[in-house]
């Protein structure tokens, strides 16, 4: 690498002197241009003074029997980061064990708020909160006030508390579209529990999909334990966003952090203070990214979308005629760019509403309507799996594959019209990663309804040609991109 060296301005100026007298008078001379001016870094410390007032200390308590083996006690921060990241805690220690009259309170965790209104309702994290037995409000002129859960979302982590106290300074939200890659922001928290500490860095990115039901702005702000649930704040002193979460290895702050755009923690907070829970849609399918191949395998062209793995039984998407296999790409006209972006957009729709869904299936789009149920639990799309049953006399494919027909009765387990069963794997099919016991759906974008079927569309196959096969092995169901030139 080739370096540099600074000349000194005396000498500068010398060299200059001597290069004038040697022009002589007959030579014109024109001055260096001027260098740019120094970018001056921002000043913080108007935000700084505007917004403090509005942020608060967490703190949380449990209640534990005296007497009773606790196997002694954690460092608050370090209980936080243990639930954060879905650690056990040490000692069997259980934070939702019901408490016993003769209980005394222990401190359990600490995190960070922001004011939201003037009459004490306040926002931080879902997980901050979870299993709290009191929750304590510290403002930044000392007063410890008790709060009461409003409401609590674990899919979004935000959480809404309220004080009893009148004429609080509250923030003023910003406009998350308006921010960008690169903008200074800064986080005012308690880290360990160092109440109002200021930290200061950029918008790394956006959109980040670390959230099943929020896109995350991902920042070089630095954020340890004890700054969840406290505002990321832009250069106008709004609040653009929540923090949340770290990437770490270390429990510590290595670099990279996370935080819930402010406005899809409004809608959040304004359902959890009007009802006390989130209502959410949901459809019933399983879902996974599309990848460049299979997009161009199945003529979908550019990956978008989101690829239906598994269909729960008498669930919307089932009685609407989603398959397993169908590929939704728009949602009531709004294009599904990923997967992760139909779990919001299902989600944000009213249960009871009916929506339109296109999905891309054998080659070509089609319109399905479908009514929306209500999201009540965390739980899985399941679809049902098992052996298929009694084959039917296999038949040799060149793609390696041994295929057999399904017995009616794994066709009625399944709930499949068609389909062969992979007896046999060999070669271009093994490399691209089928198995014995898979069930083929569907072949280069056909249907199969039996061996004999599958048996001529394979012998059509170009040797030059990638093909793609509809694969449903246990509970879901994937596409898989045979070359067989490989």
């Amino acid at each position: 690498m080739k370096t540099k060296s600074l000349t000194p301005v005396r000498s500068w100026s010398a060299g200059i002197a001597l290069g004038l007298a040697a022009l002589g008078a007959g030579h014109a001379w024109s001055a260096p241009a001027a260098a740019p001016a120094a970018v001056a870094m921002p000043d913080f410390t108007e935000l700084v003074e505007r917004v403090s007032p509005s942020v608060v200390n967490i703190r949380t308590t449990e209640k534990r029997a005296r007497g009773g083996n606790s196997g002694g006690q954690l460092d608050p921060n370090i209980e936080e980061f243990f639930r954060r990241f879905g650690i056990p805690l040490p000692n069997n220690r259980n934070p939702r064990q019901a408490p016993n009259p003769d209980d005394e309170p222990q401190q359990r965790g600490i995190g960070s708020g922001f004011i939201i209104s003037p009459d004490g309702y306040v926002m931080t994290n879902a997980h901050v909160v979870d299993g709290a037995d009191e929750v304590i409000v510290t403002l930044t002129d000392k007063r410890e006030l008790k709060a009461r859960i409003v409401g609590a979302d674990k899919r979004s982590d935000v959480a809404v508390v309220k004080v009893d106290a009148t004429g609080l300074p509250a923030v003023k939200m910003g406009d998350v579209s308006q921010l960008k890659v690169g903008q200074w922001v800064l986080a005012i928290g308690s880290p360990f529990n160092l109440e109002n500490t200021v930290t200061a860095g950029i918008v790394s990115a956006k959109q980040r999909d670390t959230g099943d039901y929020l896109p995350l702005i991902q920042t070089d702000v630095p954020i340890n334990p004890g700054n969840s649930g406290g505002p990321l704040i832009n250069m106008r002193g709004e609040v653009v966003g929540i923090n949340s979460q770290i990437y770490s290895r270390s429990g510590g702050y290595m670099g990279i952090s996370f935080s819930i755009p402010i406005d899809e923690a409004i809608r959040v907070a304004d359902q959890l203070r009007t009802t006390g829970r989130v209502i959410r849609g949901r459809i019933g399918v399983s879902i996974s990214a599309v990848t460049k191949e299979v997009a161009e395998s199945i003529g979908l062209g550019q990956p978008r979308g989101a690829l239906v793995q598994g269909v729960e039984k008498d669930s919307p998407a089932e009685k609407a005629g989603v398959e397993a296999g169908d590929i939704i790409v728009k949602v009531d006209g709004r294009a599904v760019d990923k997967s992760s972006d139909l779990p919001r957009m299902i989600g944000a729709v009213k249960p009871g509403t009916r929506a339109t869904l296109q999905v891309f299936r054998r080659g070509a789009s089609k319109d399905l309507g479908v009514t929306v149920a209500e999201l009540e639990s965390d739980r899985p799309a399941h679809a049902p799996g098992g052996e298929p049953g009694t084959p039917a006399p296999a038949v040799k494919s060149v793609l390696g594959l041994t295929v057999s027909n399904l017995s009616d009765d794994a066709k009625k387990e399944l709930r499949v019209r068609g389909g062969v069963r992979v007896d046999s794997v060999d070669g271009a099919a093994a490399r691209a990663g089928l198995r014995e016991g898979d069930v083929i759906l569907s072949l280069d974008n056909q249907d199969i309804a039996d061996a004999k079927q599958f048996a001529a569309v394979a012998g059509k196959a170009e040797k030059s040609k990638a093909v793609s096969v509809l694969v449903r092995r246990g509970d879901w169901t994937n596409y898989l991109v045979i070359r067989p030139s490989r």
